[in-house]
């Protein structure tokens, strides 16, 4: 009984809004409409859709171009430099990042999977120039951060650090963090992060055998660089002496260019 009392509403209803618009008029100013009214709104209507599908990408997204595989070369740019990256927006950065990470993904897959086919990867200083490129574009974010943190609060609002000395007398930076209770009662951090500094007769042998293990070390670079910059001068004796002083700051060009392992077997004029 209560749906045929519907139906009947749902009747009269329908039949009174059809009794309305059939009344109305159209007034128009004596000139036929354009065939081209609604056109426009109709073919609009007609071909906008909905599109409820999600895009999935398969697994072919880590590995490079099917044109490239096999390949000994490939032609790829340089890497991002920060100037080119500080002019533009955040959002555009965002998207750069996720661009870069996905390449990072997509060169490590297939450096690994030349490694399993015993193949060669090529071009492998891309991952070089993708790695450059994310550190630039990271330095350009944390200087707009800093900037921002400096105009707002007066600090740079960088993660806080301080020097602190491991159990064998070397200096490290400590990053500090937040902790929900305080070090001295938080028995787990002090375990595995507090420092105890022992300045015992161990300590300072060893103190000792460290520094002259780095200064031997520093040393023997600076030799070799001695004497490659000596062959340099022997093979190039019209090279450029800035730019050898410019890549080799450590080493005694003057001294370097005069020696005989520079000279060789020949006469030559070093005025």
């Amino acid at each position: 009984m209560f749906n045929i009392t519907r139906i009947a509403s749902t009747t009269c209803s329908s039949s009174a809004i059809t009794k309305m618009f059939s009344s109305l008029t159209i007034v128009t100013s004596g000139k036929p409409p354009p065939s081209s009214c609604f056109k426009a709104s109709t073919l609009k209507c007609q071909t906008a859709g909905l599109q409820t599908t999600p895009v999935r990408n398969d697994l072919m997204e880590f590995f490079d171009k099917k044109e490239n595989w096999g390949e000994n070369q490939v032609r790829v740019g340089r890497a991002w430099r920060k100037e080119e990256l500080r002019i533009k927006s955040n959002t555009d950065l965002h998207k750069l990042w996720f661009v870069l990470l996905k390449e990072r993904n997509m060169l490590l897959t297939m450096e690994h999977e030349s490694k399993e086919q015993t193949k060669l990867f090529p071009n492998p200083e891309r991952i070089d120039k993708v790695k450059e490129s994310m550190a630039n574009l990271e330095e350009v974010v944390r200087e707009r951060n800093r900037a921002y943190f400096e105009l707002e609060t007066g600090e740079d609002g960088e993660r806080p650090w301080k020097m602190q000395t491991n159990p064998l007398g070397l200096r490290f930076f400590y990053r500090k963090r937040e902790y929900p209770i305080p070090w001295f009662m938080n028995r787990r951090w002090q375990e595995t992060h507090y420092i105890h500094v022992h300045r015992g007769q161990a300590v300072r042998k060893f103190l000792l055998r460290y520094r002259e293990k780095l200064w031997l070390a520093k040393r023997k670079q600076r030799t070799r660089d001695f004497n490659h910059v000596s062959h340099l001068f022997k093979r190039f004796p019209d090279m450029d002496v800035e730019a050898v002083r410019k890549h080799y700051p450590d080493v005694d060009i003057e001294r370097a260019r005069l020696c005989k392992r520079a000279r060789g077997h020949h006469t030559k004029n070093l005025s």
